[in-house]
């Protein structure tokens, strides 16, 4: 085998970037240019609302919080089936790089369909259309996503490299993220070109382009059997699933981590919506705040990979718990003025870098310990079980926040942010179930018997 170095997990972490700008493309724009009103100042809020039904169709919930919480649903389901197929795999490629190159393309394609097809003439129709395309778009997501993610246990072969390739693909993801935000700045620059309309489309292709180069380029260049001896799972999906559920450390970490993700995604898909409506700021000025957000976190990342060895992950990310709550509630009592986004965008860097690093190499040290005690590499189950518990919270998160924002009033979107506050707290107080020294503990003594 030959050896994993920091530069092979740079090269794979600018995956992470492809689909981090894909998927925050429609998990940022979509709600904001599907629903909403648009005003003087940001004439493309909802600019395509018109095109599907609006109005409450189940008590509060809107049919486009019940298709994205249906999508997101689905996602979750087929995480563990797509997990079980990659790791009873046994592809000459790997069992992971041939699922990554061969759903790249149609990703990044379905999701710049998403922004043109549901516009026919017939509102019902482009709600069938919308529905279809999100749980395409979700399952392509799962095809990429889960197998990537089990690669992030398998190169992490030491301690070292978990922690470094979590925060590698952190930081990619960020900019992915933040990158995705720029979409209403990158489409003013290309309005006089296509239109108001088209140059939303025309923005969401090239970044999915951008997107699809960066998917593609770890999916070529690593050569998975040069460097990861993998044998494929004997265990079917379902039992497997149920086997990593079983794991007690692993579900104190999902426990939390479901309520983290219910809490950041009402806080993500709002925040369009608190910049413009409760700041009254232009939409243009969200680029800018993420970027500020961004480049704030991405300076204390060396600061979160150095303390995490010495303090411990478990108490660097209860802190990022409580910072995160308190950054939400912040946004639920805020006022007008750009100065308030600055405020923000400043103190959530600080949990975005704590939280965007180490629980992914929580989850890589639970399946390394895994794989120690039974024999069987199952890393593709563990990251899938956690995708399908999060996804869930992000699912849950879609429902309230559409039916709580329905009246569209300053006072519903505070009331979202209160209920992330409220949350993340509840998150922080159950990670304190998760027991880091004795996983790591137990990884050592087995290694030590190993050698």
């Amino acid at each position: 085998m030959k050896k994993i170095t920091n530069k092979l997990l740079w090269i794979f972490a600018v995956g992470q970037f492809g689909w981090s700008l894909l998927s925050g493309i429609i998990s940022n724009w979509m709600v904001y240019y599907y629903t909403g009103t648009p005003d003087a100042q940001n004439p493309n809020t909802g600019i395509f609302a018109s095109y599907i039904t609006q109005n409450p169709i189940l008590f509060r919930l809107t049919l486009f919080g019940l298709v994205l919480a249906v999508g997101r649903i689905f996602d979750a389901i087929t995480d563990p089936l797509i997990a079980g197929w990659s790791d009873r795999s046994n592809y000459r490629g790997g069992r992971r790089i041939p699922f990554m190159r061969a759903i790249a393309i149609p990703f990044a394609l379905v999701t710049i369909v998403l922004f043109v097809l549901p516009q026919t003439g017939s509102i019902a129709v482009n709600d069938v259309l919308l529905f279809v395309l999100l749980m395409l778009f979700y399952l392509f997501m799962t095809i990429f996503c889960t197998p990537y993610n089990a690669l992030i246990a398998e190169l992490g072969d030491t301690q070292e490299h978990r922690i470094n390739v979590s925060t590698y693909i952190s930081f990619t993801f960020i900019v992915g993220q933040s990158l995705s935000f720029m979409l209403p700045n990158l489409a003013s620059m290309l309005e006089g070109v296509a239109g108001q309309a088209g140059s939303i489309r025309l923005a969401v292709a090239i970044m999915a382009t951008i997107a699809c180069i960066a998917m593609l380029v770890p999916s070529f260049y690593i050569k998975e059997r040069d460097y990861i001896d993998s044998k494929p799972s004997q265990t079917n999906a379902f039992s497997s699933l149920l086997k990593t559920f079983r794991n007690n450390q692993f579900r104190h970490f999902v426990y939390s981590d479901v309520i983290y993700f219910f809490a950041l995604t009402l806080f993500q898909t709002g925040l369009a919506f608190y910049e413009t409506k409760l700041m009254e700021i232009e939409d243009t000025w969200t680029f800018v705040l993420t970027a500020t957000m961004t480049f704030i976190s991405v300076c204390l990342y060396p600061v979160v990979n150095k303390l995490a060895p010495r303090l411990g992950k478990k108490k660097l990310i209860v802190t990022g718990f409580f910072a995160y709550a308190f950054v939400f509630l912040i946004t639920s009592l805020c006022g007008k003025g750009l100065y308030w986004g600055f405020i923000i965008a400043v103190c959530a860097a600080i949990p975005m870098a704590i939280l965007g690093i180490l629980p992914q190499a929580c989850v890589a040290d639970v399946a390394e310990l895994s794989r120690l005690e039974t024999g069987e590499d199952r890393s593709g189950m563990f990251f899938a079980a956690r995708t399908f518990a999060f996804k869930m919270g992000q699912a849950l998160a879609m429902v309230v926040f559409t039916s709580v924002t329905v009246a569209e009033t300053a006072a519903s979107y505070r009331n979202t942010a209160i209920i992330a506050t409220v949350t993340c707290l509840i998150g922080a107080f159950l990670f304190l179930l998760y027991n880091e020294k004795l996983i790591l503990g137990r990884i050592q003594a087995l290694k030590g018997s190993e050698k």
